[in-house]
């Protein structure tokens, strides 16, 4: 009878589409899918235009490392009406690119910086002279210098060794120095130089002044924020730092792939510049950013540079005091 019983049971099931409740099943609950994480505005601007000085944050955008870190990067340079430290006074822009030298003087100015992560370890500086005469004895020259500055290691230079230079304000080409109209000029390793060098002159060893080899070894181009958008915005920070870094040692890792990426940002931006060119000066600023003794990208500010370059730019008069690591570091 109970054989009988089931079987009409499930007769009366089949024909109803009812399923029964049994042990084996369970309910299952339906999947929530996590809301997309919503991406923190941010606009870095490099203190140059475009160029492959700048690449590893140009492969943190195209990569996706920025929005990975949960930041939506605005990469914006600056013009020749308006450059990156107006914009960063003026909160459009929320970090911008230094060197060393460039930080400690605004921060004399009374603008708090901090260093959120350095990329370069070593100095690009030299001083190119025409007649191929070491610059170290030519008193008195008339030396081309960037009207934006970026020579504040040459004129403690000049002033050390009482070189008495006469600094002629250049814009952002070697045409002065090609036409004879100065003796030498400054120019960075990973670019003016390559410049000179592309045009066909001829320079010997003795004619080219590299301050990394002479107790100038300063390093350069960092990335800064002011203290106060700094304090408030410490994650932020720290997530666009660990990004940008992350884009050095990928394009480290792939420079030619990161050649390209780079042309592309010159030619969106119409830089007057070859491919020849920016390869050169990839292959400089990766070069730079190997520490001379550990041989290893280490991505941070040296105390020991700090002091040097600190005590140098007060002895002869940059600054008005000693600017010190403490207040340079995001502590």
């Amino acid at each position: 009878m109970r054989v009988l019983m089931r079987l009409i049971m499930a007769v009366l099931v089949m024909l109803c589409g009812v399923t029964l409740p049994t042990d084996a099943q369970k309910t299952v609950k339906p999947t929530t899918q996590k809301a997309p994480q919503k991406l923190q505005k941010m606009v870095f601007t490099p203190q140059w235009t475009a160029q492959a000085q700048f690449a590893g944050y140009y492969v943190a955008k195209e990569k996706g490392f920025y929005r990975q870190a949960g930041l939506d990067v605005d990469i914006v340079h600056p013009s020749l009406t308006q450059s990156a430290m107006s914009r960063i006074r003026r909160n459009e822009s929320h970090a911008t690119t230094l060197q060393l030298a460039q930080a400690m003087e605004i921060i004399d100015h009374g603008i708090p910086l901090v260093n959120i992560l350095q990329t370069s370890m070593n100095n690009a500086l030299v001083i190119v002279s025409r007649r191929n005469m070491n610059p170290i004895k030519q008193k008195g020259a008339r030396v081309g210098t960037w009207s934006a500055g970026f020579g504040q290691m040459a004129e403690c230079m000049s002033k050390r060794e009482h070189l008495n230079y006469q600094w002629i304000p250049v814009a952002t080409n070697i045409n002065l120095f090609i036409s004879g109209a100065v003796d030498a000029t400054l120019a960075m390793s990973y670019n003016e130089y390559y410049q000179i060098v592309q045009t066909g002159m001829l320079l010997s060893k003795e004619s080219v002044y590299r301050f990394c080899d002479h107790g100038y070894n300063i390093q350069e181009d960092g990335v800064y924020m002011t203290r106060d958008y700094y304090n408030k915005n410490r994650d932020q920070a720290r997530r666009f730092a660990i990004a940008s870094r992350k884009g050095w040692e990928w394009a480290a890792a792939h420079p030619d792939e990161t050649l390209e990426i780079v042309m592309r940002y010159v030619n969106k931006y119409h830089i007057s510049t070859n491919r020849p060119i920016q390869k050169l000066m990839l292959d400089e600023i990766l070069r730079l950013q190997v520490d001379r003794e550990s041989k290893k990208r280490e991505f941070r500010l040296r105390p020991d540079m700090v002091q040097r370059a600190s005590k140098m730019m007060v002895a002869n008069g940059m600054l008005s005091r000693e600017i010190t690591y403490q207040e340079l570091i995001n502590k």
